[in-house]
């Protein structure tokens, strides 16, 4: 897992990331890994909370966050996409002009977050059934926001579910909005924009703002996995 996310052309990443919002890393996980993940979802000492989408009309569906300390492949995943991340981050901020900058490492990083009183881990596990469904959104928490997160897709679209597809969604005060869906297979992880991405213009970058959301299910069960790097208050 380690050596694939190494292995990443990250410029070309890069490049995919700040032009659309969002970037594919193919085969992150091994369909094994992707099976063991999804079968924590019935493991309840693994979550700090579980929250029934439809209660807080936030769609159809449910999820549970973990808690801390975190599985190993979460923890990895977390630590290990994080330092190659935080240069690109650092590189949006200075485009859109936001002081903030991000540590080299998850850790560091946590800590900045921890002393702000964003305490509660983010990292996430999402069950949709038929008829299943969530919201745009985006995923803030306090007052550190890390500007990208990673879904991981568990389970295999045609053979596990139909339907349930991740959409994305941009805002730009200067032209018409735009929306895509996003094209996963079993252990892909789509990376993308928390809030806003830079977008250059004559007199420089301007902001549009990103939202995220995952379209109706019609058949089967569909997992993902989500690794949001700040930590909530």
């Amino acid at each position: 897992m380690e050596a694939r996310i190494a292995a990443t052309d990250w410029s070309p990443f890069e490049n995919a990331l700040t032009r659309d919002g969002y970037a594919v890393l193919p085969a992150l996980l091994t369909p094994r890994q992707c099976r063991e993940v999804a079968s924590y979802f019935s493991q309840e000492e693994r979550f700090r909370s579980r929250i029934m989408m439809e209660r807080y009309a936030f769609g159809r569906g449910e999820y549970k966050y973990f808690g801390y300390p975190l599985p190993d492949v979460v923890r990895r995943l977390r630590e290990s996409l994080y330092p190659h991340l935080a240069p690109i981050a650092n590189r949006w901020h200075s485009a859109m002009h936001i002081d903030e900058r991000f540590p080299a490492t998850h850790s560091e990083f946590r800590e900045v977050c921890h002393r702000a009183g964003q305490q509660r881990p983010t990292p996430l596990l999402l069950r949709y059934r038929p008829n299943d469904y969530c919201c745009l959104h985006q995923d803030l928490y306090g007052e550190h926001v890390f500007p990208f997160q990673a879904v991981f897709l568990l389970d295999e679209p045609g053979r596990d579910f139909e339907g349930g597809e991740l959409l994305l969604t941009e805002s730009d005060p200067k032209k018409p909005g735009r929306a895509e869906v996003v094209p996963l297979r079993q252990g892909d992880a789509a990376v993308f924009a928390v809030n806003h991405r830079p977008v250059r213009s004559m007199r420089g970058f301007y902001r549009a703002n990103l939202r995220h959301g995952v379209s109706k299910l019609h058949r089967g069960q569909r997992h993902t996995l989500g690794i949001i790097f700040h930590d909530a208050r």
